[in-house]
């Protein structure tokens, strides 16, 4: 069955709290395993979740601070004690080679050969990840970070009311999906086009630690699913331009100006609880009137489902 979900496994940012532990996603979709930003604690808060090492396809790391690092080498190692068996990409940035190099083999372990390195660098890159294009953007941060973007290809979806006028049923209708046209037994030609309507793609956004910048945009536009850093609110918004964060608002205006369906926020300062929640969704209400979640630790969030319809704008 077709699942697509992000899984929040932690949602602090450099401090972890007693209710939010360093950062973690999941983004499951259609049997791939998206694993961005494994932070401390990244095992064990799989298995508060439910999820397994098996799960995983891909490790993105946007960038090498420890909040967003130092669970890769517990998660790798669980990897290889589990012998997973398929390959599990990894992408981070070229630049932090050397911090890659001893995250991976931080330890002693049973080591494992389905890890492939997919070292990240210049304007944009681009991979096949089964059943979307991974994409990879670089951002605005005190060290080299890069932002992810998942995109499905564009299909066209069945109408069965325009199958049954015409006549198409069974294997007719594959052999319709295949070839583009089909001839009936009467002798007439029915159309993929006349039966089908466009479908659009998917698409979800992972931007984190970073100031506004052209690649936040790039990343966040048009998305189904946005989950962004807003580090701080307003009120400390020099220190968020200092530290290479972003603020709520900031985010709110990247969701509104990208026409972002769902807006998922995380990375919080440990200054605040979840008393200031409220504070973040009204920071994000001055320019965003879409669907925003303020993400907590095990919250599973879906993708919204398909739009058939043009994306909300502002």
């Amino acid at each position: 069955m077709s699942v697509r979900e992000l899984v929040v496994l932690g949602t602090s940012s450099a401090v972890p709290t007693r209710h939010r532990n360093h950062n973690g996603y999941l983004l499951r979709w259609d049997g791939e395993g998206f694993l961005f930003d494994p932070g401390e604690g990244t095992q064990r808060q799989m298995v508060h979740a439910g999820v397994g090492s098996h799960d995983l396809t891909w490790i993105c790391v946007t960038h090498f601070h420890g909040d967003h690092c130092l669970g890769v080498p517990g998660v790798i190692q669980r990897i290889a004690r589990d012998r997973v068996d398929h390959q599990v990409q990894a992408a981070y940035p070229a630049a932090g080679e050397h911090y890659w190099r001893r995250l991976r083999h931080a330890t002693s372990f049973g080591d494992t050969a389905v890890i492939v390195r997919r070292p990240v660098s210049g304007d944009l890159v681009e991979w096949p990840a089964g059943p979307v294009t991974l994409t990879a953007r670089p951002l605005s941060h005190p060290i080299e970070s890069y932002g992810y973007r998942l995109d499905e290809p564009a299909g066209r979806r069945m109408l069965p009311e325009e199958l049954a006028r015409r006549g198409v049923h069974g294997p007719m209708v594959g052999e319709l999906q295949r070839r583009g046209s089909l001839t009936l037994p009467d002798g007439s030609t029915v159309t993929l086009a006349e039966c089908s309507a466009p479908r659009p793609g998917q698409s979800a956004a992972f931007v984190m630690d970073t100031r506004l910048c052209d690649g936040v945009f790039a990343l966040a536009d048009g998305v189904d699913l946005l989950v962004i850093e807003s580090t701080f609110l307003s009120a400390e918004a020099e220190l968020a331009v200092a530290y290479g964060h972003l603020t709520a608002a900031q985010a709110g205006r990247v969701a509104a100006e990208c026409g972002v369906r769902r807006l998922v926020l995380t990375h919080f300062s440990e200054r605040y609880s979840f008393e200031d929640e409220p504070r973040f969704v009204a920071e994000v209400r001055e320019t965003y009137a879409g669907d925003v979640i303020v993400a907590r630790d095990l919250m599973r969030i879906p993708v919204p489902k398909r739009d058939i319809a043009p994306k909300w704008a502002p």
